[in-house]
């Protein structure tokens, strides 16, 4: 029988007391008493990406389209957490893709690109599976993904570099194929 959500959370709660115990601390203390409530709870939020399904996230906002010209969602503000270490990365997305006769509603990409960012990941797969996710909804000719992000566990321990940025991209279609169309792509989503 598998836990419910309640169930899980108070589960996750007590993990985190105890961590805090293993830490040294007393989880009991005024500062900390709800902590690992408050911590259960935003790890639920952070990673409400594996309760999402595509199905519900586009809901039926596929639109019949002439339009095959590039559709660019820019600076999607993104916040995601390391796998390795458990650590927030933080970024934007930009996600473009040459429709063949639909367009998804506009809102729905950068629910797309929530419901991935909202699991435990690294970089490379999340930009992979937001391309593939997009160009399975919109059955585009093409769809390109470039993610920049900032990581805090290179930031705040490992080489603690703090002006790093790591950059991936995705190209399926037009835009691997065609280096005119991936030029064109790039030159929009260039920062000014």
């Amino acid at each position: 029988m598998r836990d419910t959500p309640l169930q899980k959370g108070i589960i996750v709660e007590e993990q985190y007391r105890a961590i805090i115990q293993q830490l040294g601390e007393d989880p009991d203390r005024e500062g900390l008493a709800r902590t690992p409530a408050r911590a259960a709870k935003a790890m639920r939020f952070l990673t409400q990406g594996y309760e999402q399904d595509i199905d519900t996230i586009v809901n039926g906002a596929i639109f019949e389209s002439s339009n095959d010209e590039m559709v660019i969602v820019r600076d999607i503000e993104l916040y995601s957490m390391c796998e390795h270490h458990l650590l927030p990365f933080i970024g934007r997305a930009h996600v473009a893709y040459l429709p063949q006769g639909k367009v998804v509603g506009l809102s729905k990409i950068s629910r797309i690109v929530d419901m991935f960012a909202r699991r435990l990941q690294i970089q490379e797969n999340l930009t992979k599976q937001i391309g593939e996710c997009i160009q399975s909804v919109t059955n585009a000719a093409g769809v390109a993904v470039v993610i920049e992000a900032k990581h805090l566990c290179s930031m705040m321990r490992g080489v603690e570099k703090q002006n790093s940025a790591m950059v991936t991209s995705m190209m399926i279609g037009r835009f691997r194929e065609d280096s005119r169309t991936r030029a064109e792509f790039l030159e929009l989503v260039r920062r000014p």
